[in-house]
């Protein structure tokens, strides 16, 4: 599936902006055209219907994968990662279950960028030292042949690798935590079951769809209205900053002295440049 559904725009071709720019550009589906072309994919194996519901809700990706940006991992890797886990809920998605892809989606694209940052973030925070690294390794080994470290096999290896003690048991400890699925099957223990991380990593009270909805619409409105700015004229747009967004903004006074008008003359210039404002993002809307 991977190979049929190869994307236009990669993060491993030109800057990630112009990713960016690419997928805010991809057009949104209603639910009427998700579900035809998600009944088209499962009943009939058609690919490019499964490739155009991809397309559509990478924004979606980008929009979860920048709740990851604080574990100091590269935002394209990320990305990317959650693009692997939407292809695969567009093969598993059942169009007749009521909901819209993205809120099925969520699940497996926070799964895949979870396990990218389970991966990649524990060993970055500590083994950030050529000395830790070799730790990290030299450790690994040793526990495979003896298990638990003593205390003065904990402090013979320090003393040989040039690293804290404290250094020694805290790469002991990661090295002994076992992995856990995400998303344990519903037929494990519950004690297992209680500590899978889809219980603890992912969020509540929030629909996936609203919330794209919302995030994109916000950056919709922040571009139509840098657009608007830029086509005021300069006296307009310098009454507008002085008023609206300075730190310490101008009175009608003050900026009638500027230009040498009267303040009235200033206020309809504002209220002008407002209406023109307005008018942009309520028409392009």
């Amino acid at each position: 599936m991977s190979n049929a559904l190869a994307l236009p725009v990669n993060l491993s071709t030109g800057t990630f902006e112009s990713y960016l720019t690419a997928v805010r550009q991809m057009p949104r589906l209603t639910s009427e055209e998700e579900r035809e072309l998600a009944l088209r994919f499962r009943d009939h194996g058609d690919l490019e219907a499964a490739r155009q519901l991809v397309l559509s809700n990478l924004r979606f990706v980008v929009h979860v994968a920048r709740g990851y940006s604080g574990y100091g991992l590269p935002m394209p890797d990320i990305i990317q990662e959650g693009n692997i886990g939407l292809m695969k809920a567009v093969k598993r998605f059942d169009p007749d279950v009521g909901v819209r892809l993205v809120s099925f989606a969520v699940h497996w694209i926070k799964a895949e960028i979870h396990e990218y940052v389970i991966k990649n973030w524990g060993i970055v925070k500590v083994a950030t030292t050529k000395a830790q690294r070799k730790l990290f390794f030299n450790l690994r080994k040793f526990k495979q042949d003896v298990g638990w470290l003593s205390a003065d096999e904990a402090k013979a290896i320090a003393k040989d690798l040039d690293v804290e003690l404290s250094t020694v048991y805290e790469m002991e400890q990661r090295l002994g935590n076992r992995d856990v699925s995400f998303d344990l099957p519903v037929d494990e223990s519950e004690e297992e079951s209680a500590v899978a991380p889809n219980h603890y990593l992912q969020q509540h009270g929030a629909d996936p769809a609203e919330l794209l909805e919302n995030a994109d619409w916000s950056g919709h409105e922040q571009d139509l209205l840098t657009e608007a700015l830029s086509e005021l004229d300069e006296r307009s747009l310098d009454i507008l900053s002085s008023r609206w967004l300075a730190d310490k903004k101008a009175t009608l006074h003050e900026l009638a002295e500027r230009y040498n008008v009267s303040a009235e003359r200033i206020r309809q210039l504002e209220q002008n440049a407002m209406k023109k404002l307005r008018s942009a993002v309520v028409l392009e809307a």
